[in-house]
């Protein structure tokens, strides 16, 4: 599916961090057909990347927002106890 894309002209090349911030919002919302659709954007192994970028990225954010730690807050996401 990539090869096809990357050989036909005219078609738009999509960054890892595009294909991750489309593949997590496309997971928030259950959306199958998008998942699948951001999945063949890139490599298996750069939207890893991405999404590990991403995620990162989002805990520091919410972090500084409740002014607590990236820790405690990426512990709160996912229902983990206070360490």
């Amino acid at each position: 599916m990539r090869a096809q894309a990357a050989a036909q002209p005219g078609t738009r090349q999509h960054n890892i961090f595009e294909a991750a911030a489309a593949y997590v919002s496309a997971c928030a919302e259950d959306d199958e057909p998008r998942i699948e659709e951001a999945s063949g954007w890139v490599s298996p192994e750069a939207l890893s990347f991405g999404v590990n970028e991403l995620a990162c990225r989002a805990v520091i954010a919410l972090a500084r927002e409740r002014g607590e730690s990236p820790h405690s807050v990426a512990r709160t996401l996912l229902g983990l106890p206070a360490a």
